[in-house]
């Protein structure tokens, strides 16, 4: 009986060390993001802002994350707002700053 215990012992710490290999691989595997966010940001659109008042734009394809365009403009006061992509003003802006932004 003492041996059946004393030949289980190294099994059992061979098969605990290769989980605790296997939760650190998953643990690293999971830190890196895929998205930023899983849902759509803007529920509420503008359908266009004056271009001045702008400090940047990020546009966020559709994905499985949200079903549609998202376009986020940052004010220079710091404020976030979302934007209508349809929009041809918004159209504008993007142009706008893809050609500021080229040109720099």
């Amino acid at each position: 009986m003492a041996r059946a215990a004393t030949a289980a012992a190294p099994r059992f710490l061979r098969a605990a060390m290769l989980l605790l290999l296997l939760v650190a691989a998953c643990r690293r595997a999971a830190g890196a993001p895929v998205v930023n966010e899983l849902r759509c940001q803007c529920l509420q659109t503008l359908q266009g802002i004056h271009f001045k008042n702008i400090q940047s734009v990020k546009v966020t394809p559709a994905g499985p994350h949200c079903d549609q365009t998202e376009v986020i403009a940052t004010l220079k006061t710091g404020q976030e707002v979302c934007l209508n992509p349809a929009a041809p003003m918004v159209k504008k802006i993007i142009d706008k700053m893809l050609n500021k932004a080229n040109s720099n």
